[in-house]
């Protein structure tokens, strides 16, 4: 697995898509997934510091885990199958039990902003579609 770090939010309002970009830590392949306009404005909102007036749905999401007495650890960025991209929450939970939960990459970027957990990409999943940053 690589570590990865958000690096950009592009939004192509005239052809209506939104991706994110994922980078290496170390390292400069890039990782691209295109994603939905209410998880873009999602993470947009976490890292422009906005505090909504009540909790958003990743926020409720990051909250239930909390009161529940578990812990997002990380979460991984899995595999493409027919143009969809798939990643797993891992959380353990109070009894330290690990638990791990299918979701859709965009949404679980949006939680893992949210609790500071690391974003991890598998390694072929990068060789077969990373691409190297643009200087």
């Amino acid at each position: 697995m690589v570590e990865m770090e958000l690096f950009r939010i592009v939004m192509n309002e005239k052809r209506g898509e939104q991706m994110v970009v994922l980078k290496e830590k170390v390292g400069k392949r890039t990782l691209p997934i295109i994603i939905g306009i209410p998880e873009a404005s999602a993470i947009k909102l976490k890292i422009s510091g906005i505090q909504p007036p009540r909790p958003m749905t990743h926020d409720l999401l990051k909250n239930i885990i909390q009161q529940l007495g578990a812990k997002l650890e990380k979460i991984v960025i899995d595999k493409l199958q027919q143009n969809t991209f798939y990643a797993k929450l891992f959380l353990a939970n109070n009894g330290n039990k690990q638990i791990v939960i299918d979701a859709r990459p965009s949404d679980s970027i949006a939680l893992a902003l949210r609790v500071n957990c690391p974003i991890f990409a598998q390694e072929d999943l990068l060789n077969q579609v990373g691409t190297l940053e643009e200087s």
